[in-house]
């Protein structure tokens, strides 16, 4: 998954500040070298080898490389046995401590991670004007990328149709919200698309997630009927699969971040031109999505009344 291939996951920030050319080149990605104490290596990288970051008329393009070095769990494991049976035939002892255990398996990570190869992982980016897209909705991922943009001098926020405009913070005990930006609005959003006909919940492999007052819910299949049915219960709508007919994504409500979404492209002689065609469309989807809200007008709608608490989580297919 990413802006340039396959099904698009979006986090979407809103642009606060920017250096007029930010230089991708000082916070660059530098492979860990072998022996090294380096466990952890982050840095930026082009698209293509030696390719410009800047694509475009204040369009900047980039992908964010993390390596981290990390011993096959299954091996220390292994090794951390073998210490273990070797400490107790030296010492004589029926058991080994505690912290005795602790400084074993340290030891075996250590011996481990010497041959160790990296394990890397991508995520894409797109410096829009005043927009960022970032090709994720992984927590941690968004949080490395945003703190390597901000070493750079580039800084966000969430950027989501309450906050554009200016809408109060709204109370919810029954949703989690633990990032900034979040809002229980657009799980109401959500609910209130339930009746659409343009923009409305997938009806044959719909997908999903509510919360009945304590009881978390997932919905597979044809969803409509069991979904109407949680909402005149009063559930909130955590996330949901949508679709206009012609494009198909998820929503999680609170986060406005958007996932699964396959861009149809047509073919491209360069790959400037073919991220240009994909920022397009998922751009597209984000404006129908602000839209809609604005439409639908969650703030003015109020809370659901509250559904029977107290049971445990459950699966509808």
């Amino acid at each position: 998954m990413g802006l340039l291939s396959g099904s698009a996951s979006v986090t979407r920030f809103a642009v606060t500040a920017r250096p007029p050319e930010p230089d991708f080149d000082s916070a660059a990605f530098h492979a860990i070298a072998p022996g090294s104490e380096v466990r952890e290596s982050i840095g930026f990288v082009p698209f293509e080898l030696g390719a410009p970051y800047q694509v475009g008329n204040a369009r900047w393009a980039f992908r964010v490389r993390i390596d981290r070095l990390r011993p096959d769990p299954t091996a220390v494991g292994e090794r951390v046995k073998q210490l273990l049976a070797a400490e107790m035939e030296a010492t004589g002892a029926p058991f080994v401590g505690r912290d005795k255990r602790r400084r074993l398996k340290e030891l075996a990570e250590e011996e481990l991670i010497v041959h160790a190869a990296p394990r890397s992982k991508i995520v894409e980016g797109a410096l829009d004007g005043d927009v960022l897209y970032l090709g994720t909705t992984a927590k941690n991922a968004v949080g490395l990328v945003t703190g390597l943009l901000r070493r750079i001098g580039v800084t966000g926020e969430p950027k989501a149709p309450w906050l554009d405009r200016a809408e109060p913070e709204v109370a919810s005990e029954v949703v989690p919200l633990r990032d900034a930006g979040q809002s229980v609005l657009g799980c109401r959003f959500l609910a209130a698309l339930a009746g659409e006909t343009d923009l409305f919940f997938e009806p044959i492999a719909g997908s999903v997630r509510l919360l009945a007052g304590e009881t978390k819910v997932s919905l597979a299949g044809v969803v409509l009927a069991d979904l109407l049915a949680y909402l005149e219960r009063g559930a909130e709508v955590l996330a949901g699969k949508l679709t206009t007919g012609e494009v198909t994504f998820r929503l999680d409500g609170a986060s406005w971040r958007i996932g699964g979404l396959a861009v149809e492209t047509g073919r491209h002689d360069h790959w400037t031109e073919l991220l240009d065609e994909r920022l397009e469309k998922i751009a597209a989807v984000y404006e129908l999505l602000d839209a809609k809200y604005a439409q639908l007008d969650p703030l003015a709608q109020g809370a659901p009344v509250p559904a029977e608490a107290g049971r445990p989580e459950v699966a509808v297919h």
